[in-house]
C-alpha cells in the first residue's frame, strides 16, 4: 500500500533468531513506532471457529487490516475465505505455513487461534520475528512453556495479550473496583464453574491423512501420532498430546476472574477430585472435575467443571461467584450482580452487548473490546487488560489443577515459581516431550 507506514522504523542491534522445525526465523526490530493514524496489519493463524470471533473483533477496530489468513487445512481455508468475503468484505492473503508469513516485515501482530500445543511455540516464534502477539487461552501447553513465553516477551519487548476477554468487560472492571472499595467486605472465596453436555468422541480409526491437510505442520512441536478420524478439527482438545482439557479450554476464563477479584497470584496448595464418568471413548482427561486452590490470607478458589452432563439445579453455562464478609457478586460475560448476605439482589449492571458462553466460537462484544485494548497498547502504550505476565499466572493455576488430578493428592506449591514442592510424580508434568528439532528455545 502506498500509504503504508509514514513513520520512522528504528532497528535494534543484536536481534536474535530461533530455530524450530528446521527453519530459522530472523529477529526483526522490536522498536517499530506507531501513531494512532498508522494502519496496523495483522495475521490470523488457525482460522476455523474461534478465529471468526477474532476476525470480527479485529474488524471493529479502525485502521486495522488482516493481511494474512494462515491454516494448514485447504478445506478450512476455502470456507474461511468465503466467510471473510461476506463478513469483512475482503479476503486476506493465504499462507499454509505460518513461518513464511513471519518473514513478512509488513505484519505487525499475529493472532493465534491454533490447537493449544502450538500456542506458546508459535507466540515465541512471532516475538522473535518482531511481531506483537494475541494468543488464545491457554497461553501454553505445559508449565515449562508458560515460563518460556513470559521470558520471551521480556526479552523481545513486544506486546503479548491472552484471549481471556472478560478482563475487558466493563461490568467486570466495575465489579473489581467495587470489590477494592469494600462493597462486599473482605473477599475470601471465588467459585468458578462451567457446565456443558458434550457428547462422545468415539474411538478413532486410523485413516489416511486428508489430502487437504498438512498433518506434519499441524503436529509441529508435538511427538508424532498416526492420524485418526476423531482428532481434527476440534476433538484434539481432549487428547494430551495436543490439548489441555476443560480446565484450560474453559476454566481459564472463570478461574481468571476469581483470581482477579480476590487479588491473588500463585496458590499455596492445589487439590483436585474428578474423573471420566460418562462415555467410554478416546477422551483422555477428566470430564467432571472440582479443584480447590488455597492462597495466603485465608482465601480460596474452586473450579467446578462439568463437561458432560449439565449442572443441576440449573445454572447459566458458565460464571464466577465472589464471596465476601458483607455479601457476594455474580460475574459473567453479560453482567455483574450484587447480593447482600441475605441473598437479596442489590443491583445489576449489564454489558451493552452480548457474548456467547458455551459454543466453540465464543464470539461477542468482549472480543472487540479486548482486541481494541491490545491495539491501543501497541499504538499508544496504554496498559493492557491481560498482559502475558499476568495471564500466564492464571494459565499456571490450570496446569496445577491438571497436575493435582494426575498426582491424586494435594500439591504444595512454591508461590514464587509455581513448581510443586517435594513431589517428583507431579513435577513429571512440568514439561512435555517435543518432536526432535521442534522444541522452542529463546
Amino acid at each position: 500500500m502506498t500509504t503504508r507506514r509514514n513513520f520512522i522504523k528504528k532497528t535494534t542491534a543484536g536481534s536474535a533468531a530461533i530455530t524450530i522445525g528446521a527453519m530459522s526465523i530472523p529477529g526483526i526490530s522490536n522498536a517499530n513506532l506507531f501513531s494512532s493514524n498508522d494502519q496496523l496489519q495483522v495475521a490470523v493463524v488457525g482460522i476455523r471457529s474461534r478465529a471468526k470471533a477474532l476476525t470480527m473483533g479485529i474488524n471493529k477496530s479502525p485502521n486495522v487490516k488482516i493481511i494474512y489468513n494462515c491454516d494448514v487445512d485447504d478445506k478450512i481455508i476455502e470456507e474461511h475465505n468465503a466467510w471473510s468475503k461476506k463478513t469483512i468484505g475482503y479476503v486476506p492473503k493465504v499462507e499454509k505455513d505460518f513461518r513464511k508469513m513471519l518473514e513478512d516485515k509488513d505484519v505487525d501482530a499475529v493472532f493465534i487461534a491454533t490447537p493449544e500445543h502450538w500456542h506458546a511455540p508459535m507466540a515465541i516464534l512471532a516475538l522473535q520475528a518482531g511481531k506483537h502477539v494475541y494468543v488464545e487461552k491457554p497461553c501454553s501447553h505445559n508449565p515449562w512453556e508458560n515460563d518460556l513465553l513470559v521470558a520471551a516477551q521480556k526479552k523481545y519487548g513486544k506486546k503479548v495479550q491472552m484471549g481471556n476477554q472478560q478482563r475487558s468487560a466493563k461490568t467486570s472492571i466495575m465489579a473489581i473496583q467495587d470489590i477494592r472499595n469494600g462493597i462486599i467486605g473482605d473477599v475470601y472465596k471465588g467459585e468458578a464453574y462451567y457446565s456443558n453436555n458434550r457428547g462422545s468422541i468415539g474411538e478413532g480409526r486410523p485413516i489416511d491423512v486428508p489430502s487437504t491437510l498438512d498433518w506434519e505442520l499441524w503436529q509441529g512441536p508435538a511427538p508424532r501420532k498416526a492420524y485418526k478420524d476423531n482428532v481434527h478439527p476440534y476433538n484434539w482438545h481432549w487428547f494430551r498430546n495436543w490439548g489441555t482439557g476443560e480446565i484450560h479450554n474453559n476454566g481459564t476464563h472463570e478461574i481468571d476472574i476469581c483470581r482477579w477479584a480476590l487479588g491473588v497470584d500463585l496458590p499455596e496448595t492445589v487439590t483436585s477430585f474428578g474423573g471420566k464418568y460418562t462415555y467410554q471413548d478416546d477422551w483422555e482427561f477428566v470430564d467432571n472435575q472440582q479443584v480447590t486452590y488455597s492462597f495466603s490470607g485465608n482465601k480460596f478458589i474452586t473450579w467446578n467443571g462439568h463437561s458432560r452432563g449439565q449442572m443441576k439445579p440449573a445454572r447459566p453455562g458458565r460464571g464466577a461467584t465472589i464471596y465476601g464478609s458483607k455479601g457476594s457478586m455474580e460475574l459473567s460475560r453479560e453482567s455483574y450482580k450484587l447480593y447482600g448476605l441475605d441473598g437479596k439482589i442489590i443491583k445489576t449492571e449489564l454489558e451493552s452487548g452480548s457474548s456467547a458462553t458455551i459454543d466453540t466460537m465464543g464470539a461477542g462484544d468482549l472480543d472487540g473490546m479486548h482486541i481494541a485494548n491490545f491495539f491501543n497498547a501497541i499504538r499508544k502504550d496504554e496498559p493492557q487488560n491481560s498482559p502475558i505476565s499476568d495471564a500466564s499466572i492464571t494459565t499456571m493455576l490450570c496446569h496445577l489443577g491438571n497436575m493435582a488430578q494426575d498426582a491424586g493428592e494435594t500439591l504444595k506449591i512454591d508461590t514464587t515459581t509455581g513448581k510443586v514442592l517435594n513431589n517428583e510424580k507431579a513435577m513429571a508434568g512440568w514439561k512435555r516431550e517435543y518432536e526432535s528439532g521442534w522444541e522452542p528455545k529463546l
